[in-house]
């Protein structure tokens, strides 16, 4: 049986966020704010409430359980100063937050005491989607 290892990931993300669109809802806020503090404008693309929502999904099932703050590192970015050197900068934690909260509404993920973790349900969904892919 395919799992979400033997595929690409940004295939896995682009086929995950298409089948996403029926199973989470994107908040009227989104296409107005940044997605981080290192970012100087919101996101252009309309399906970026999606793309992250994969990419996560995919990052809990790699890494959990995991929690907002890791993701927040992961998703985060170098901030550019006009004389100093870049530093990095964590992404936006309600924007994480939320999506996490949707993938559990979804029944994709749950919350326990150590962070997020992939349900079966979400397990079971990626490796649906990996073996489309392999196919």
């Amino acid at each position: 049986m395919t799992n979400l290892y033997d595929v690409k990931p940004g295939e896995l993300v682009k086929v995950a966020s298409a089948k996403l669109k029926d199973k989470i809802s994107k908040p009227d806020y989104i296409n107005f704010v940044k997605s981080g503090a290192g970012r100087e404008r919101p996101p252009s693309d309309p399906d970026f409430w999606y793309i992250r929502a994969a990419s996560i999904l995919r990052q809990v099932y790699i890494n959990g359980p995991i929690g907002v703050s890791r993701l927040r590192t992961k998703y985060g970015n170098a901030k550019s100063h006009t004389v100093h050197r870049k530093h990095s900068v964590r992404a936006s934690g309600s924007i994480i937050r939320d999506l996490l909260q949707e993938l559990e509404k979804a029944k994709l993920v749950k919350n326990t005491p150590a962070g997020r973790v992939i349900t079966p349900e979400g397990a079971s969904f990626m490796d649906k989607l990996s073996g489309e892919i392999k196919k």
